[in-house]
């Protein structure tokens, strides 16, 4: 999984953690997970080694039946049973059809049709034995992992089914590369913000005073290779695992800039790299605060970033969301209860039964920070969105930049007993004017275009340059403003 602003990645989501009262808000599929127990409607039991006691079997058809009943308890608008069970057929018969063809099997995998009858116990037997059905005749031609992939294909299918992409199966082991990100980003790398482009090339951003930056890498680098091995078409993920590695043990990294051919050969030690979600500078006079994310320790190196560019006499302040996926709520409020009034609502969350509930801003307005301007593109989502429409609302800031993604559905994470979890959609929210920006986003005060043409440009290596066509108009705004 990418840390802070790396890549446009696939999903938003917003996840309230059931065991453990926080809420996540984020582009990235995973979670923070806290504990080991898990959820099966209400109650949090303490997990035990079910793997060892049952045997990896059982547990995996455990893992169908919570998901079945946690989905019909929780999801935010009624389910249909028949539903959830042919998507587990139809998840189960791709993913063995995909499978025999890259591996070059000659079976033609088929299961029998199973019907749901709306009883739930009998649900979770016909979910049960499907899945029991395509163990005992493939999972041979898997490999040792044969009933896990199984298992999870049918999780996928299942909650597929529901054409909700928020909706969702997490492995252990996205689980702890989202953890490492909401911890703060502590793990062994080089200190370098990673990007995904439009065309599949990887881009380097060096963080000031960390290895990579110390190393001499400059500015926006593409990645060639990695330890002398390629990395054109390769996952992001796969990249950063390449990266990352043991503290003291050197990486080699060759690159050549976005704009230009000259190649580079980096020659970087690894350590122990804690990732800011904040970078603050004074920009002509003004504050300048890029929140890349809303992280365990965000909320405090915003109001450091507020209190140094008042010290610094800031004239106004420009909070820079682009390309913010998300993060905690927690964070979300806190960073909002900076300007907004104490006891007004930041967020409304609405479950399927229409019962409502509010977060409210904590009372700890700081000084110096406004006039404010927030900066916004089409990557500006959930939690970044709250803290934009809840400012925009009380008419505290002024959005300058392009519509935000429009991610306003929440989702309740519940652990698993094998240490993976489910995501899964339980509440919309709104803003404190009542806004459901769901598939529509928040269109900002003043619109403008960071490219002329978004298809010749890449508006990620723009951000924060002299040609940052939004931050200008930003200060522009500001300096009307405080003439």
């Amino acid at each position: 999984m990418s840390t802070a602003i790396r890549a446009v990645i696939a999903a938003l989501l917003v996840a309230a953690v059931a065991f453990a009262g926080a809420v996540y808000i984020s582009f990235r599929n995973g979670l923070n997970v806290a504990d080991s127990s898990y959820d099966t409607g209400g109650s949090k039991i303490a997990s035990l080694d079910l793997n060892g006691i049952l045997g990896p079997r059982v547990l995996d058809n455990q893992l169908v039946g919570i998901a079945f009943r946690q989905v019909e308890h929780v999801y935010y608008r009624p389910v249909d049973s028949t539903t959830l069970v042919n998507g587990e057929h139809a998840g189960l018969l791709e993913y063995l059809q995909q499978y025999f063809k890259a591996k070059n099997v000659r079976v033609t995998p088929s299961l029998p049709q199973a019907q749901s009858d709306d009883d739930q116990t009998a649900d979770v037997h016909v979910l049960d034995q499907q899945l029991a059905y395509a163990e005992d005749h493939y999972a041979q031609y898997l490999g040792k992992d044969g009933r896990t992939q199984l298992t999870e294909a049918a999780l996928d299918g299942m909650l597929g089914s529901l054409k909700d992409p928020y909706t969702v199966y997490l492995s252990p082991d996205q689980i702890r590369a989202l953890n490492e990100q909401l911890d703060g980003g502590n793990f062994g790398g080089i200190g370098v913000f990673i990007y995904q482009l439009k065309d599949g090339r990887v881009l380097l951003q060096p963080i000031e005073g960390l290895p990579a930056a110390r190393a001499g890498m400059r500015g926006d680098e593409i990645v060639v290779s990695i330890d002398g091995k390629p990395v054109s078409g390769k996952p992001l993920d796969d990249v950063e695992r390449m990266i990352r590695g043991p503290e003291g043990k050197p990486v080699t990294i060759a690159t050549h800039p976005y704009a230009g051919t000259a190649s580079h050969v980096f020659h970087i030690v690894r350590e122990i790299i804690h990732v800011p979600t904040v970078h603050q500078k004074m920009e002509d006079g003004y504050n300048y605060i890029r929140l890349s994310d809303f992280g365990e320790t965000s909320a405090e190196e915003v109001k450091k970033a507020l209190a140094d560019g008042a010290n610094a006499g800031a004239k106004g302040t420009i909070l820079d969301l682009r390309d913010n996926g998300g993060g905690l709520l927690d964070a979300a409020v806190s960073i909002s209860s900076y300007f907004v009034p104490r006891g007004s609502v930041v967020v409304t969350e609405i479950d399927r039964d229409g019962n409502r509930e509010s977060q409210y801003a904590n009372g700890n307005v700081v000084r110096g920070g406004r006039p404010l301007v927030i900066l916004v593109n089409g990557y500006t989502a959930s939690a970044s969105e709250i803290t934009s429409g809840a400012l925009q609302d009380y008419k505290l800031a002024t959005l300058i930049g392009t519509k935000t993604f429009g991610k306003g559905v929440v989702q309740g994470i519940f652990t698993m007993p094998n240490g993976g979890a489910l995501k899964i959609t339980t509440q919309r929210y709104v803003t404190p004017a009542g806004r459901d920006i769901q598939h529509k986003g928040i269109e900002p005060n003043i619109v403008v275009q960071q490219c002329p043409n978004p298809q010749r440009c890449q508006e990620a290596a723009l951000i924060d340059t002299p040609r940052d066509r939004q931050l200008a108009a930003a200060k522009a705004f500001l300096n009307h403003l405080t003439r």
